[in-house]
């Protein structure tokens, strides 16, 4: 590497912070030159936030298109584009870095359905420009041991063979006041999609393929077009069986995981990121000397924003795609689609089973939630057995891009667009708020 990288992000609320404080942790390595957002005095603030003294300000702008355009023509283009917005912009934003040949880094969820995802990673085919997903859990260093014990060969924990994979949070109304949040064409989906998807994510990078999964949701106590709570039982390729719950109803909140092999139980447990003191290593009777080969490291990588980008840093130095890239997030989002899909229709849902033409490759409420159906006629079954054998549209950068030329009235947000990056009426005017996952 000859210079440092230069980085923008898009969207400046609570969750850019953590982006802005992993760049700046990497002085030399990686420089955040713009800041961009719907608000340009938002935009401005986080922009003089975030500059550094003595070294080039951080630009504020409220047009990506045109930060793209200025930086290739001053001959100064942007290596990377970190995504902050909330979900219903991500596709659109990221097609538009993508056909810049610019890198992008997506906040989760990567997009709001699997359709999305395999769009883009269809342009990053087309343009040679990379997907990175924030899934930062995967860059702590106890899971990095935990799945490099059992990738060895012979693995010393044997077969893993049971898991629990816990998201237990609380979030009140007012959270949910949000427009944009508890909304299937905004934010996605629940719990399933928005809060749980982080440990659901490490639950795969450490037990690997899944390859079918029964699951149920519910509204449980919010009143949001989404679910409050979900639960689920995933079996994996190798045998593995593992519980998931999401759930944003519990008062006593934790993120949990569980891992049960043959010879050891490891487990971890925190709330929004990890240090190495959150695991526990617990051998098989019998199987003590395997005590020592789990060593906790104060020092060790914790599992944040910073060490994934570190990670990224490491693999644009390398000219290797970014880490997480889409076709691996691609997994988590499929077993996602697939959790709702078993939820809503009452039946197990395989891996691979959600192509194109899915309903639920086209959202994640697919042929609808329960709760938004008619009531069954008394004496009658509601129906809860096939999805419609319908085509599902695929969405494309040139739809999402002529749908935000509509003007947003109070009933239909806006789409994002080229020039759109934080949809004004996605309830994102607020000044920006702690690094929190509560800002999510």
């Amino acid at each position: 590497m000859t210079r440092a990288y230069r980085a923008a992000i898009v969207g400046t609320g609570g969750i850019a912070n953590a982006h802005a404080e992993a760049l700046a942790a990497a002085p030399g390595r990686v420089r955040l030159t713009h800041a961009v957002d719907v608000d340009q005095e938002r935009a401005s603030e986080f922009a003089d936030r975030w500059s550094v003294p003595g070294a080039a300000p951080v630009i504020a702008s409220t047009d990506l298109a045109d930060v793209l355009a200025r930086t290739r023509e001053a001959g100064e283009p942007l290596d990377l584009v970190h995504v902050c917005t909330p979900p219903q912009s991500h596709f659109a934003l990221a097609a538009q870095v993508l056909a810049a040949g610019v890198d992008v880094l997506l906040e989760k969820p990567p997009t709001l359905s699997l359709a999305e995802l395999d769009q883009l990673i269809a342009l990053e085919q087309e343009t040679g420009a990379h997907v990175g997903v924030v899934f930062q859990h995967r860059f702590g260093a106890g899971a990095q041991r935990l799945r490099a014990m059992l990738d060895a060969a012979p693995s010393p924990l044997g077969r893993p063979l049971v898991a629990l994979c816990n998201t237990l949070w609380y979030r009140d109304a007012e959270y949910f006041a949000a427009p944009w949040r508890g909304r299937w064409d905004t934010e996605g989906g629940g719990p399933t999609m928005g809060h749980g998807i982080h440990q659901l994510d490490l639950l795969l990078a450490v037990l690997g393929p899944w390859s079918e999964v029964t699951a149920m949701a519910g509204r449980q106590a919010r009143e949001t077009d989404t679910e409050d709570v979900s639960m689920a039982v995933v079996r994996f390729a190798n045998g593995a069986l593992a519980s998931v719950v999401n759930s944003v109803v519990s008062p006593r909140q934790t993120s949990a995981l569980r891992f049960d092999t043959e010879h050891a139980t490891i487990e971890l447990e925190h709330l929004y990121g990890y240090t190495d003191a959150d695991w526990t290593f617990t051998p098989a009777p019998g199987r003590e000397d395997l005590k020592e080969l789990w060593t906790s490291d104060p020092d060790a990588a914790t599992s944040s924003h910073s060490s994934q980008v570190l990670a990224i840093l490491d693999a644009l130095d390398a000219g290797l795609p970014l880490p997480v890239p889409a076709t691996d997030a691609r997994e988590t989002i499929e077993l996602v689609a697939a959790l709702y899909a078993s939820a809503f229709t009452g039946r197990p849902v395989r891996r691979g089973e959600i192509g194109p033409g899915h309903p639920f490759a086209a959202a994640m409420d697919g042929s609808g939630a329960p709760w938004a159906r008619p009531a069954a006629a008394p004496g009658t079954e509601p129906d809860a057995a096939e999805p419609p054998a319908v085509t599902a549209p695929v969405p494309t950068v040139e739809a999402a891009i002529i749908s935000a030329t509509v003007p947003p009235s109070a009933e239909t947000p806006p789409s994002p667009a080229a020039h759109i990056v934080v949809p004004a009426a996605a309830g994102l005017t607020a000044a920006p708020t702690p690094i929190t996952e509560e800002t999510r």
